[in-house]
């Protein structure tokens, strides 16, 4: 097998985390508005009952690193697959509200940790010339299982009243499946280096991704004045590394203020809310699903050639257009028929080739291998706990102040984006992780 099938292959195994990522996030969406009527739920508690999976997320993403940096890449996906095949199996069998939020939440912690481990993995074994597409293959996963979980409510919902049984209880199968595959991969060289002084491990394992680079990235880690066994989570809060905190931190701060979240997981309400029926409104969330997946593909074949920038750049003018669009249909009153799950199709493609197939890699690669797990997991962190936050008020503001208001929010978000690309974003492509610190530092010196 040649030395870049066995990095793709590394990398792929490592991106199954990504698809129970996406498929855990999204399943929910077809089961909601049944355990609302199930446990005859308020506002308050169906907003817990839909956002415990990212409550569990925001821990998860908060504590990933710690396991990460200790135990490694490797052992960190290893209990990622536990949890998420503890969460499907326990969620399809809860007896009552309380068990079925433990389960829920013990899925998001898994989450949280594979948005940390499998994109940080990905970027320590990838070539720098195919970084960008080799992580980006964990969020190509993220909206492929998206797309399955939709497609997966849709065939299954008519199973009768304990169809969303089905529905949670079917992601064991690949659960399993990622458990099984994680076996296979070997450990992160660069933390073999760092954390364990492996050194001629780590050679071999570097040796396979590109021999050309091996004894370049062994000198600039052996090097380090850094002594990594000091290396807390505090550390990162240090001048030394405030430039891409703020970086890691107002990217992911963008990438939930977009809306993203609360369309995914509340699709079908939001098609209802514009007079499509439930089957109907089930089926359009399949094609925001399709639709995610296809413009994915597109963001990870240009991501390396045109640059993390450039994409955030093009995608931030259609999410504002999208956006606007969709809120002068609520406002207007023209919401009816396919009106609104056009323009949604149209954001969703928009940020699909931006922010959602950007923001991992980009987090992945600012921040120094002494403390990239810490610094994954901040930025990871700050993604899960806007998440949680509009996911669990989206319910209450959509009801309260209607879809006018609420689309034009994201939208000016996004304006605001826009601004921060232009000016604040470096580009990252083609660098080594080893050098792209101080280039960083140069690129934004010369932006501001």
């Amino acid at each position: 097998m040649s030395s870049a099938r066995k990095v793709f292959l590394w990398s792929l195994s490592s991106a199954l985390g990504g698809f129970l990522f996406g498929f855990d996030t999204a399943v929910i969406s077809g089961a909601e508005q049944s355990l609302q009527t199930l446990w005859n739920s308020n506002v308050f508690e169906h907003g817990l009952t839909v956002s415990i999976a990212l409550i569990g997320t925001v821990f998860g993403a908060l504590f990933g690193g710690v396991p990460a940096d200790r135990y490694g890449r490797r052992v960190s996906l290893f209990i990622v697959a536990i949890l998420y095949l503890i969460s499907a199996v326990g969620s399809a069998y809860a007896v009552d509200w309380h068990s079925f939020l433990l389960f829920r939440f013990l899925g998001g912690v898994g989450v949280g940790i594979s948005s940390v481990v499998a994109p940080m993995y990905i970027s320590e074994i990838a070539p720098a010339n195919k970084r960008g597409r080799l992580v980006a293959l964990f969020q190509f996963n993220v909206v492929f299982g998206i797309l399955v979980a939709y497609l997966s409510n849709y065939l299954l919902s008519g199973l009768g009243e304990n169809a969303w049984r089905w529905m949670l209880g079917v992601e064991a199968i690949p659960a399993v499946l990622f458990l099984i595959t994680i076996l296979g991969i070997p450990e992160s060289p660069r933390w073999l280096i760092l954390k364990k002084g492996k050194t001629e491990l780590a050679r071999k394992i570097l040796n396979i991704i590109d021999e050309t680079q091996t004894e370049g990235i062994i000198k600039a880690l052996e090097s380090k004045e850094t002594t990594t066994s000091a290396i807390s989570f505090k550390s990162l809060f240090s001048s030394k590394y405030r430039t891409p905190v703020m970086l890691a931190v107002l990217i992911a701060v963008f990438n939930q203020v977009s809306g993203i979240n609360a369309i995914l997981y509340y699709a079908p309400r939001i098609f209802e809310m514009a007079g499509l029926g439930k089957e109907s409104a089930l089926l359009s969330s399949a094609g925001i699903g399709l639709v995610n997946l296809i413009s994915t593909l597109i963001g990870l074949a240009l991501i390396d050639k045109y640059g993390r920038k450039t994409l955030m750049f093009v995608g931030s003018f259609g999410l504002i257009a999208a956006l606007s669009l969709v809120a002068q249909s609520y406002f207007t009153g023209n919401q009816s028929g396919m009106t609104v799950p056009i323009f949604l199709f149209i954001y969703i493609a928009f940020f699909a080739f931006s922010q959602g197939a950007v923001i991992w890699v980009f987090i992945a690669e600012i921040f120094p291998n002494e403390v990239r797990a810490y610094g994954q997991a901040l930025g990871s962190f700050t993604h899960w706990f806007m998440a949680a936050i509009i996911s669990f008020t989206f319910p209450f503001i959509a009801e309260t102040f209607g879809g006018g208001f609420t689309f034009s929010f994201f939208a000016v978000m996004m304006i605001f984006q826009l601004f921060f690309v232009w000016k604040v974003m470096p580009e990252t492509k083609g660098t080594s992780l080893e050098n792209i610190q101080s280039d960083v530092h140069k690129k934004l010196e010369k932006a501001l």
